[in-house]
């Protein structure tokens, strides 16, 4: 080695706190850190659009029509109607998150896992992307025009089949009316979510528990269900908080002819008759408050099913 460069690395080593210097001083000045920069868009959002108005709501539930404190509201919250409303919706939200859970699953494993082209995946992901947004008017006018009374599916089976699904008892503006149409955007959002969870389990599992002469049932049973299983309870919890939030559908749909929650809410905050913005908002924070559980239960059960897709 020779003596300049010898030289050299004591000088690169005092030269460097001095370099480090200003760049410490500024960061001494502003503490704040330069990360939280490029998140503050969401957080101005979130805060514009979701924490100030549930903020507002839980003010508005305790305040009654001349501006006084009261527990008038939540205590309105048990009227039968109400009962009634949030019965109904539960019920729909519990019907189409397990039948959405369900089908979805079975169509993700069959596209994921079952040895069908690429060209198929690719083709059903796609259209999942498209249709778990499809929903309000056009979702609704969709459903009319294919089984309303005068729909296309309804002509179709009474014309050339000779059933008429309304003399059997179906009605597009009932509970399974609903329940069906929710099902277009609910089966959708299954398959995408759980798809990575599926991607997550390994051949080589499979392929051992053959190997050790299981059957693909068992293989199922002891291996691959336990694995998806956090996901699965993850992805009914998210199904379940999607359909019991959902308005724009229901009302475009049903109109005041099915009694759920966010139409009843709906007719309390803009109706002309069941005008009372403060039960309104009492609606609305029992709404967020069982949504919001939905969601903690769908977010610490996708946090422990992490592990399995490392």
């Amino acid at each position: 080695m020779s003596n300049s460069q010898v030289s050299s690395e004591p000088a690169l080593t005092r030269a460097g706190p001095a370099a480090t210097g200003p760049a410490r001083s500024v960061a001494r000045r502003f503490p704040f850190p330069a990360g939280l920069l490029g998140v503050a868009p969401f957080l101005v959002f979130a805060l514009m659009f979701l924490i100030a108005p549930t903020v507002y709501l839980v003010a508005a539930a305790f305040v009654d029509g001349a501006g006084n404190f009261t527990f008038d509201n939540i205590l309105a919250l048990s009227d039968p109607q109400i009962v009634s409303a949030y019965d109904i919706s539960l019920r729909v939200s519990l019907t189409t998150a397990g039948l959405g859970a369900a089908i979805g699953l079975v169509i993700a494993l069959a596209v994921i896992r079952g040895g069908l082209p690429p060209a198929i995946r690719s083709t059903i992901m796609t259209f999942s992307g498209v249709a778990s947004n499809f929903a309000g008017i056009p979702l609704a006018f969709a459903f009319l025009a294919t089984l309303g009374r005068l729909g296309l599916v309804t002509v179709i089976l009474k014309t050339v089949f000779g059933f008429d699904i309304y003399r059997a008892g179906f009605n597009v503006l009932s509970f399974w009316g609903l329940s069906i149409t929710y099902l277009y955007f609910q089966i959708p959002l299954m398959i995408l979510i759980i798809a990575p969870a599926i991607d997550g389990l390994k051949r080589e599992w499979s392929e051992a528990a053959a190997t050790l002469g299981a059957t693909p049932w068992q293989f199922w049973r002891h291996v691959g269900l336990p694995v998806l299983w956090p996901n699965l309870l993850g992805t009914l919890s998210l199904l379940f908080a999607n359909a019991f939030g959902a308005v724009a559908t229901a009302y475009a749909l049903t109109g005041s002819s099915l009694n759920i929650v966010p139409i009843l809410l709906y007719a309390q905050i803009r109706g002309d008759v069941l005008h009372n913005p403060g039960l309104g908002a009492a609606l609305a924070v029992g709404m967020i408050v069982i949504t919001a559980l939905a969601n903690v239960i769908y977010l610490v059960v996708r946090t422990r099913a992490e592990r399995w897709l490392k």
